[in-house]
């Protein structure tokens, strides 16, 4: 049976229980993950206390195993740029299809507080998914890295 847990920085998480997320989020981000330290970085700034920081995970366990996650964090603005972004979100191979990635995406809309922003590559199955839950794609992302 499926369950969802969450994790915000109130629960206080150990570096144990954020490495097993990151650990389950580098093993099954397939061709769209970041390096494992990343994916740790992105977890402490959600489950932080400190002020300027902040978010939540969100992880459905079937007996006891993670079989997917989702990491949210604030952005600590709103208006010109969303409240919040979801980092990351994935899902076990053998789960896809069952509807794992709704539960967990419906479960992170419902505790955000204020608008969310990702980014998916336009390859990426998932993309259907976030527009069935009604995201849109306003902009063309472009970065530049130094």
């Amino acid at each position: 049976m499926l369950k969802i847990e969450t994790l915000s920085a109130i629960d206080q998480a150990t570096y144990l229980q954020k490495k097993e997320i990151a650990d389950f989020l580098f093993e099954h981000l397939d061709e769209y993950g970041d390096p494992h330290s990343d994916i740790m970085k992105c977890l402490d700034y959600a489950l932080d206390q400190a002020v300027d920081k902040g978010g939540f995970s969100v992880m459905a366990r079937e007996d006891g195993k993670i079989v997917g996650a989702v990491i949210m964090n604030k952005t600590g603005m709103s208006g010109y740029i969303p409240e919040n972004i979801l980092v990351y979100i994935a899902v076990a191979s053998s789960q896809r299809g069952k509807g794992v990635g709704k539960k967990l995406m419906q479960t992170a809309i419902e505790l955000a507080n204020g608008d969310i922003a990702l980014h998916v590559e336009p390859d990426n199955p998932a993309k259907i998914l976030y527009e069935k839950l009604g995201f849109t794609n306003k902009y063309l992302e472009m970065r530049l890295k130094k």
